[in-house]
C-alpha cells in the first residue's frame, strides 16, 4: 500500500504541473493556491480509502466527496454546515457561478482577472482531473491513459488563445506525464525483486537502472522534440520564433508593425524612433458622414513610467443591443448617425475591429465578437480582423468649446476620475501643469491650455527620431527636446492632463488618409496614428490631437481642438509676416519643409518603443551567402586536401661529396652522392594512396581495407579501370608505391605519383554517370565519412568519459553507503 500512496500523491502532483497552461490565461496565480487546496484534498482523501482497503468505487465517491468539500470551503455559498458541509443552497450556489462564468468568458479577453466564477470553473475543471488521473493511475493501472485528461488541460489555452501558448507551460505539463510515467514503472519493476542488467550484474537500490536512464534521455529528447519542431515547421506556430526574431522593439515587421505584419500589441511610448516602412493597404472604409474623424480601433488607459499600455477589454456580444450614447448627451449637444462599412485585408491581424466614434449597431460579425462600452472597442478572444468585412451604424457627437466650458468638474471621489487620473510622481510634470492651468477655472480651458503648449509657438516640432536626456524619465526627455512623433504628442498630453485631475487615455487608429474615391477611404500603414481622449461630464471622451498636422497624413481638427500650429490670418496692410517669440519655433518654411521629409508613417506599438527599422537586404543577402558557403563546405574541404596531397616534396637528402673509392677518376677529383630521405619517400606514397581511396570513395568504387595495396590496385585495374590502360598502369604504379612504403627497407623513389593519381582519377570520372560526379564534386562522399566517422569518435570518447565521472561520483553517493550499512 505504501507504493499506492506514493503513486497517488505522484500522481497528484503531476495533474498540478499539467495545469500550468492555465498560467497563460490567468492575469495571477490564485487558481494554482486553490487547485493546489482542492488537489490536497483529493490526494488525501484517495489515500485515506486506500489504507481502509475500500473498493475503486468506494475510492471515487471518496474523492468526489473531498473535492466538493474543498469547494465549498473555497466558494462558500453562506448555506453550508459548519462552512464545510454542502447543502441544496450550495449547489445553486455552484450553479450560479457556473452560469456566471460563461458570461465571463464571453467579456472577458486573455489575460482573464481573478473572478469568482472563473476561478471556480478552473478550480472544479483541476480537481475532476485529478480524480480522473487518480482511478488511471492507481485504480486500473493505467497511467498512460492519464495523459489524454492532462491534455484536456492543455487544451483550454489552446482554445481561447489568440497567439500561441508559450511552451515553458507545455514543458512543465510534459514534465509532470513523465514524472508520472517514471514512478509507475519503478513499482512495477521493483514488485520482482532485485534488478539487473542485460549483462547479468544485479543493480543495488541506491543505483539507477540502466534501462531506465535510457528512457530518461527519451524523454528529454522527445520533450524538446515536441517542443522545438512545431515551432521549427512553417505553418504551425510562429510564437516564439517570432518573439526571437522579431522581439521586443527591433521595429523590423510588416505595415507598421514591429513582429509580426499586421499584429499590434497597443503601447503609447514616450522613448524611441518612430520606423518607416513600405507602403501597404490595409483598410478600405466607406462612410455617409461627409468629413468623418479618426478610425479607432484601440485604448491605452494603464499609465506607467515609461508610457500608457492597454488593459484587457471585457464586454458583451456585439449580436446583443449596444449601449445608446443618446442617452447621456448634454443638452445642446447635436448627435447625429451615420452608416460605414469596413474591409480589413490579411495583412492586418489583430484581435480589435476598426470603428468611428461610438458604434451602435453592427452586422456581418459573429457572436465571438464583442463590445467594451468602456474602452469603446470591438473585440474578439477568438478570433482576428484578417480579412474581415463588416457594416456598423454609429453616432457622432459636436460639441462646440462654450458646451465643453460650461462642463462640471467631477467630484474626487468619482470612479472615473480616480481611474483615469492616476499618474507616476514626477516633479518636472507637476510644475510644469501648474503653471499650465493657473488661472483655469474649468476643466476645458486647462486641458485647452494643455494643448495650445504642445505647439511650434513654445519650440515643440514634429520629427522621426528623438533625441536622449540626461533625466532618466522618458516623459520629462520629451518635454525638454520638444521633439517627437504622434506617439509621444498623444501620451504626453494625456499625462498633463490625468496630471491637471482630468480624466485622459490614448486611442490609437487610423486617420482619414490621402487616398479618397467618393466616400470610399483607403487607409495604409501610414495612416497609422494615436492621440489623446478627454473624458467631460455628460460629454464622454472627446478626441485632442496634439501631433502638428504637418507630420500626420490625413491629419482632422475640430472647432474645440484647431490648429495650434496654423497661420494666424494677417492684414493687407502688413508688410512682414511677425517673427515668432520662440528662436527656436520653426517657420512656416521649416515646416513645410518638415512636412515634406518627416511624414507620419505610422508608428510601431508592438513591444514596446518604436525603433528605426534597420535596411533588410544585407541581412538576406548574408544569410543566402552562408547557406552557399555552407553547402560548398565539403566541395572546398575537399579540394584543399587533394591539393595538400598532390603537393611536391623532397624525397632525396641533401647532396654529399667524396673521394672516389675506386681512383679511377683523376687525382683531387671528388664525386657527388646523393642520399634518398626515407621518411619523406614513404609519406609521399602514404599520401597518394590515400588519396586514391577517397577517389575511390567519391566515384562509388567498392573499397576493402583488408586487401593488400598490391590486390586493391590489380583489382582496380582489372575491373574499374578497364579499357584504360595508362589508368590501370597508374593504378599498379600506386600500389606498389604504397606496398614498398608499408613493407620495404626502401620506399620507392624516383616516381611522380600525382600525375598517376590524375590519370586515375580522370579514367573514373569519365566511366562514373552524371549524378555519381556531380556528388562527387559537391558533395564527396570520402569528406562526409570523414565527419561521420569523427562525430561518432567524439560522441563514444564523451559516453566513456561520463561513464567514468559518473562510476567516480557513484563510488562516493551517500545513498550507496547507507544501502552497504543496512547489508550489513
Amino acid at each position: 500500500m505504501t507504493a499506492h500512496r506514493n503513486l497517488g500523491f505522484v500522481a497528484a502532483a503531476a495533474t498540478l504541473l499539467a495545469s500550468a497552461p492555465l498560467s497563460a490565461i490567468f492575469e495571477r496565480w490564485t487558481w494554482l493556491i486553490q487547485s493546489a487546496v482542492v488537489v490536497a484534498a483529493v490526494a488525501g482523501v484517495a489515500a485515506l480509502t486506500r489504507l481502509v482497503r475500500a473498493p475503486l468505487w468506494g475510492q471515487v465517491l471518496g474523492m468526489l466527496a473531498g473535492l466538493l468539500l474543498a469547494l465549498n470551503w473555497l466558494f462558500p455559498s453562506g448555506s453550508g454546515l459548519a462552512a464545510l458541509v454542502p447543502t441544496p443552497g450550495t449547489f445553486a450556489h455552484f450553479g450560479t457561478l457556473l452560469g456566471a462564468s460563461l458570461e465571463d468568458m464571453r467579456s472577458y479577453g486573455v489575460k482573464v482577472p481573478d473572478t469568482d466564477p472563473l476561478l471556480f470553473l478552473a478550480v472544479l475543471g483541476i480537481g475532476a482531473v485529478a480524480v480522473v488521473v487518480d482511478v488511471l493511475t492507481v485504480g486500473l493501472r493505467r497511467p498512460a491513459l492519464a495523459g489524454l485528461p492532462m491534455l484536456a488541460i492543455y487544451s483550454v489555452p489552446v482554445a481561447v488563445y489568440v497567439d500561441s501558448v508559450p511552451a515553458v507551460p507545455f514543458v512543465v505539463g510534459a514534465v509532470g506525464y513523465l514524472w508520472l510515467l517514471v514512478t509507475d514503472n519503478i513499482v512495477r519493476v521493483r514488485r520482482f525483486g532485485r534488478r539487473f542488467t542485460g549483462e547479468g550484474r544485479d543493480v543495488h537500490v541506491w543505483e539507477a537502472s540502466p534501462l531506465a536512464a535510457a528512457g530518461r534521455r527519451l524523454a528529454v529528447v522527445g520533450v524538446a522534440l515536441a517542443v522545438v519542431l512545431p515551432l521549427a515547421v512553417p505553418g504551425m506556430s510562429g510564437g516564439l520564433l517570432n518573439r526571437l526574431g522579431n522581439g521586443a522593439g527591433t521595429g523590423t515587421g510588416g505595415p507598421g508593425q514591429g513582429g509580426a505584419p499586421g499584429r499590434i500589441d497597443l503601447f503609447a511610448s514616450l522613448s524611441g524612433q518612430l520606423n518607416q516602412s513600405q507602403v501597404t493597404d490595409l483598410i478600405k472604409v466607406t462612410t455617409t458622414e461627409p468629413n468623418p474623424f479618426y478610425l479607432r480601433y484601440g485604448v491605452a488607459d494603464v499609465l506607467e513610467p515609461n508610457g500608457f499600455r492597454v488593459r484587457s477589454p471585457s464586454g458583451r456580444s456585439v449580436a446583443q443591443e449596444l449601449p445608446d450614447p443618446t442617452a447621456r448627451a448634454a443638452s445642446g449637444v447635436e448627435q447625429r448617425q451615420y452608416r460605414a462599412t469596413v474591409e480589413i485585408s490579411r495583412d492586418l491581424i489583430m484581435p480589435l475591429l476598426p470603428t468611428y466614434a461610438e458604434p451602435v449597431r453592427t452586422e456581418d460579425l459573429s457572436g465571438n465578437w464583442l463590445y467594451d462600452p468602456n474602452l469603446q472597442v470591438l473585440f474578439s478572444n477568438r478570433e482576428t480582423s484578417r480579412g474581415k468585412q463588416y457594416s456598423f451604424d454609429y453616432v457622432r457627437s459636436a460639441f462646440t468649446p462654450d458646451q465643453l466650458r460650461a462642463a462640471r468638474t467631477l467630484p474626487a471621489e468619482n470612479e472615473m476620475r480616480r481611474r483615469y487620473t492616476n499618474t507616476p510622481p514626477v516633479t518636472e510634470v507637476e510644475q510644469l501643469v501648474s503653471g499650465l492651468v493657473q488661472g483655469q477655472r474649468t476643466d476645458y480651458d486647462k486641458v485647452r491650455a494643455i494643448y495650445e503648449y504642445f505647439s511650434a509657438e513654445n519650440g515643440f516640432s514634429y520629427r522621426l527620431s528623438t533625441e536622449g536626456g540626461t533625466s532618466g524619465q522618458d516623459i520629462v526627455n520629451f518635454l525638454d527636446n520638444k521633439v517627437g512623433f504622434c506617439q509621444q504628442y498623444a501620451a504626453a498630453m494625456a499625462w498633463l492632463v490625468r496630471a491637471a485631475g482630468i480624466p485622459a487615455r490614448v486611442a490609437f487608429g487610423f486617420t482619414n488618409g490621402s487616398q479618397r474615391d467618393g466616400n470610399t477611404y483607403t487607409l495604409t500603414n501610414r495612416n497609422l496614428h494615436a492621440w489623446t481622449e478627454v473624458y467631460f461630464d455628460r460629454f464622454g471622451w472627446v478626441p485632442f490631437d496634439a501631433t502638428p498636422t504637418y507630420g500626420v497624413q490625413g491629419s482632422t481638427r475640430s472647432e474645440w481642438a484647431p490648429d495650434t500650429d496654423a497661420p494666424e490670418p494677417t492684414s493687407p496692410e502688413a508688410d512682414t509676416p511677425a517673427a515668432p517669440d520662440d528662436p527656436a519655433a520653426p517657420a512656416p518654411a521649416e515646416q513645410q519643409d518638415a512636412a515634406e521629409q518627416d511624414i507620419d508613417t505610422g508608428f510601431d506599438p508592438a513591444g514596446g518603443a518604436p525603433v528605426d527599422e534597420s535596411p533588410r537586404w544585407p541581412w538576406w543577402t548574408l544569410g543566402i551567402l552562408g547557406l552557399l558557403a555552407l553547402s560548398a563546405a565539403p566541395a572546398l574541404l575537399r579540394l584543399a586536401l587533394r591539393r595538400r596531397r598532390a603537393r611536391p616534396t623532397a624525397v632525396t637528402a641533401p647532396a654529399t661529396t667524396v673521394d672516389d673509392p675506386t681512383g679511377s677518376t683523376a687525382t683531387g677529383d671528388r664525386q657527388l652522392v646523393v642520399e634518398v630521405d626515407a621518411d619523406r619517400a614513404r609519406a609521399h606514397a602514404h599520401a597518394a594512396w590515400d588519396e586514391l581511396v577517397d577517389t575511390l570513395v567519391d566515384y562509388r568504387v567498392p573499397v576493402d581495407r583488408t586487401e593488400t595495396p598490391r590486390a586493391t590496385a590489380d583489382r582496380l585495374a582489372g575491373a574499374a579501370l578497364t579499357g584504360h590502360a595508362s589508368a590501370a598502369t597508374a593504378a599498379r604504379l600506386l600500389g606498389h608505391a604504397e606496398e614498398r612504403a608499408r613493407y620495404a627497407r626502401t620506399p620507392l623513389t624516383g616516381e611522380d605519383l600525382p600525375p598517376a593519381l590524375h590519370t586515375v582519377r580522370s579514367a573514373l570520372a569519365e566511366q562514373a554517370n552524371r549524378r555519381t560526379r556531380l556528388v562527387a564534386t559537391v558533395l564527396p562522399p570520402s569528406t562526409l565519412l570523414r565527419w561521420r566517422t569523427a562525430l561518432a569518435e567524439s560522441s563514444a570518447r564523451l559516453v566513456a568519459a561520463s561513464g567514468q565521472l559518473r562510476q567516480r561520483l557513484v563510488r562516493w553517493s551517500p545513498r550507496r553507503l547507507i544501502a552497504d550499512r543496512a547489508t550489513r
